[in-house]
C-alpha cells in the first residue's frame, strides 16, 4: 500500500500542486466517501481546509474502484491530476 500512497503523492506533485499532500490520507478519505455506495461513477468533494478542496471522480465496481482523476481547487488555481496518464 505504501507504493500506492507514494504514487498518489507523486502524481499530485507532477500536476504542480505544492501544498501538503498525504497519499494515505487521501486514499482513506476516498474510501470513506465510497462506503455503502452502489456500483457506478461518482464525483466526491473532499474539503481539506477553508481554502482547498478535492474533487475526485471515482468509478466503483464490485471488488475495486478506479480513481481516473482528481482536481485540487485552491484560491489561486485548479490543479488537474490525471491518474490514468
Amino acid at each position: 500500500m505504501e507504493e500506492l500512497y507514494r504514487m498518489i503523492e507523486e502524481k499530485i506533485r507532477q500536476a504542480g500542486y505544492t501544498g501538503p499532500v498525504n497519499g494515505e490520507e487521501i486514499y482513506n478519505e476516498i474510501c470513506d466517501e465510497m462506503d455503502q455506495k452502489e456500483n457506478g461513477s461518482y464525483l466526491f468533494m473532499i474539503k481539506k481546509d477553508d481554502d482547498v478542496f478535492y474533487e475526485c471522480k471515482v468509478d466503483i465496481m464490485d471488488e475495486e474502484f478506479d480513481l481516473p482523476y482528481m482536481d485540487i481547487h485552491t484560491l489561486e488555481k485548479v490543479y488537474h491530476v490525471d491518474f490514468d496518464a
